[in-house]
């Protein structure tokens, strides 16, 4: 999008962050899902309680961590707990309102690879792996899952399976007893997919600015279903811009070490 002001990318993280509800209880993952909590959590969702799988719970980071392990964590937690007690305690305890997942592949229920592409035991990549994100798609109360939209991500059929969204579709979920809903939005650089009431099979509800059906089409790899009535992603507002290109130019120079 680059005559509209803003990136897709942009565009993919505010649109993200606009889906968390203020004060909910959210498990984050690293990377896009980390900016689009701590962009909410900057804008309109300042009580959301943002919870990492190292223990933190609460936590501000006042720049995007590195990694779960990344000290800014822990130092702007509100609280920190043992890693058994996130698992144990809050996450399989069904305490959990809200988890935010990315994935390298997803298909058309929205399960999701994040281990190897190509043959597990020869892949072409080996991808950082599973992590919480099995417990955190299985136990949240509902999911959301975002990543960069093109046919290497959206595929037809995973070359591994790490965590379980919608697994067959329809009610197979709910018959292997998983006690979350499952993931309820999948957020992407071109619009927004939510599951089918029924089938649970992804459908394209909701189109980017500048961004048209066929385009998202053409970059998935199952023919995908495209709802009646597309709705049109509002543009990111000025404040949701400045505080996210804020956010990340701080980090850009923690990282760095000039901060």
């Amino acid at each position: 999008m680059p005559d509209a002001g803003y990136s897709s990318d942009e565009m993919m993280t505010i649109a993200a962050a606009r889906m968390i509800r203020n004060g909910a209880s959210l498990f984050v993952g690293i990377g896009l899902p980390s900016a689009a909590a701590n962009l909410a959590r900057l804008t309109h969702a300042p009580e959301t309680v943002l919870i990492y799988e190292s223990g933190t719970i609460g936590t501000k980071p006042s720049v995007l961590p590195l990694s779960i392990g990344d000290g800014e964590l822990s130092e702007t937690a509100e609280s920190v707990v043992s890693v058994p007690e996130m698992f144990a305690y809050w996450l399989q305890g069904g305490r959990i309102d809200l988890g935010f997942l990315g994935a390298a592949q997803i298909d058309r229920f929205a399960n999701i690879n994040t281990t190897v592409i190509g043959d597990y035991r020869k892949p072409s990549t080996r991808l950082p792996g599973a992590g919480g994100a099995p417990e955190i798609a299985a136990s949240c109360k509902e999911v959301l899952i975002a990543l960069r939209h093109n046919k290497r991500a959206f595929v037809n059929k995973l070359d591994f399976l790490t965590s379980s969204g919608h697994m067959e579709g329809g009610d197979s979920r709910e018959r292997m007893k998983l006690p979350g809903k499952g993931p309820t939005a999948v957020i992407t650089d071109l619009g927004i997919l939510t599951p089918d009431p029924v089938t649970r099979e992804l459908t394209l509800t909701s189109l980017h600015p500048g961004v048209t059906a066929e385009k998202v089409v053409e970059s998935t790899g199952w023919p995908l279903k495209v709802a009646p009535k597309l709705e049109t992603t509002a543009p990111p507002s000025e404040t949701e811009l400045r505080v996210l290109r804020d956010l990340n130019e701080r980090t850009k120079r923690a990282h760095a070490g000039q901060a």
